[in-house]
């Protein structure tokens, strides 16, 4: 108790777009006496009866719901049972004297005297500890742990826990990543580890011949894992090639770059390059966890981190929050929260994950006209920005200060044409991720405004 559920509970729901169940209120609600009132007339017994009815009744629900447990419902074996089958559990932690200070003056039954509400919680921890899946300690830490996201400094020393089950493991970098990094991801995952594989680094690991080449290469079983250590675009094609073999094998991205951490290795969506566009072929394969490591970052050169800010400051525009300015583990984690959100509330991109490409229209464009070459993803993204806040009527400064984007020399007519093939295209109108002021939106817009748009971005 005291732990603040019932404030936080609401707001995790909201952000995975799933009903809220308080069970202590359904409680005073379904009896028509508050919890006190309950404990005086028939005693802690006959409450945890009606605690143990609501809520078995709440996690057999069809529809994925969001559940504020009072804190002694654990002490109930059945609920416990309940919770280990059918539910994710996140322990939100509180030390016992915030505890304490929230909840003595509350009419909490349990919180009458110190003492024995420290003894209480000492009493509880084990069983807290023994049903948690997962800690936390804010929204974000919930939404996260919602998704399998780990984001801690030094993750990388604990990957070997961190990657579910115990069957084998087939390790997939760049050489360059697997230079500075793998050696320590090998011993994480000591002799889990069955093979090592290496793709080259950027957009060409993004290939059916690459692909190709990881399939005949793994020599892992359904039981086996694949831990795909590097950039977004590693993570691309071994997401891939695990979506694919043996119809499906689990796989965790370690991402190494911050458009990585931010972005690309969250949500399961994988994707290879076609001549005729960008992300053409793919499959939305879920990780089994996703472990970001912010520390790994230290080593990554200043225009790579340039590459991941784009996306940051992409993701900062959807959710109305200048993460950009935020010390880099926490830029990370709150980068990293707000998409793993997006991506539970529509994991299979049918809707509302279209949001994510706020500029990423005009940025694929731009990059098939420059054959993959002339121009970074993320120098991409930041003149996509530029275009979509135009075409929005929404001020460009953010992105002129934050990424200075300058105009780059690629053929207009290559990528119109790229553009035209949009995704998110239907019936061949283009429609575009816009941001209006209630937040972000997908319009249709005219041909001639896109082209326009677009035209401003390329040296004459």
């Amino acid at each position: 108790m005291g732990a603040g559920k019932s404030t936080l509970g609401p707001e995790v729901a909201e952000r995975l777009g799933r009903p809220f169940i308080d069970l202590d209120r359904a409680i005073e609600h379904d009896l028509g006496k508050t919890i006190p009132e309950l404990f005086l007339a028939n005693g802690e017994p006959e409450f945890r009866l009606q605690e143990e009815g609501q809520a078995i009744a709440a996690l057999h629900l069809p529809e994925p719901t969001v559940i504020a447990f009072g804190g002694g419902a654990v002490q109930t074996p059945s609920i416990r049972n309940e919770l280990r089958d059918r539910a994710f559990t996140v322990l939100l932690e509180v030390d016992a004297e915030t505890a304490w200070e929230r909840s003595r003056r509350s009419g909490r039954p349990l919180a009458e005297d110190e003492s024995a509400f420290n003894a209480l919680y000492e009493r509880r921890r084990q069983l807290y500890d023994e049903v948690a899946d997962a800690h936390a300690h804010d929204l974000e830490d919930v939404v996260l742990a919602a998704g399998g996201v780990r984001v801690h400094v030094g993750a990388i020393e604990l990957l070997g826990s961190l990657t579910p089950g115990d069957g084998p493991v087939a390790l997939v970098s760049d050489a360059h990543v697997a230079g500075i990094h793998g050696a320590a991801a090998q011993v994480a995952l000591g002799l889990r580890v069955v093979t090592v594989h290496e793709v080259a680094p950027g957009e060409e690991a993004k290939s059916a011949d690459v692909a190709e080449r990881l399939w005949n290469e793994l020599r892992l079983d359904r039981h086996g894992t694949l831990v795909a250590l590097g950039g977004g675009s590693t993570t691309d094609v071994a997401g891939f090639a695990a979506a694919t073999y043996l119809r499906g094998i689990d796989w965790v991205p370690v991402p190494t770059t911050l458009v990585g951490q931010v972005d690309a290795a969250i949500g399961g969506k994988t994707g290879l390059d076609l001549s005729a566009g960008k992300n053409l072929v793919g499959a939305f394969h879920w990780p089994a966890r996703v472990v970001i490591d912010p520390g790994l970052l230290e080593t990554l050169p200043e225009r790579e981190r340039r590459e991941g800010l784009a996306e940051v400051v992409k993701t900062g525009l959807l959710a109305g929050q200048p993460l950009w300015e935020l010390p880099t583990p926490e830029l990370v984690r709150r980068s990293a929260a707000f998409k793993t959100a997006v991506c539970l509330r529509d994991p299979d991109d049918r809707g509302e994950r279209a949001i994510l490409n706020l500029g990423h229209t005009f940025a694929h464009a731009l990059e098939a006209a420059g054959g993959y070459e002339v121009l970074t993803h993320g120098s991409a993204v930041a003149l996509g920005l530029l275009a979509a806040l135009r075409v929005s009527g929404r001020p460009t400064d953010v992105v002129e200060e934050v990424l200075a984007p300058e105009p780059v020399r690629v053929d207009r007519e290559r990528a119109w044409e790229a553009l035209q093939r949009d995704k998110k295209s239907r019936d061949g109108r283009i429609r575009l991720v816009l941001l209006d002021e209630r937040g972000p939106v997908v319009e249709t817009r005219p041909a001639e405004e896109v082209r326009s748009a677009l035209d401003e971005l390329i040296q004459p």
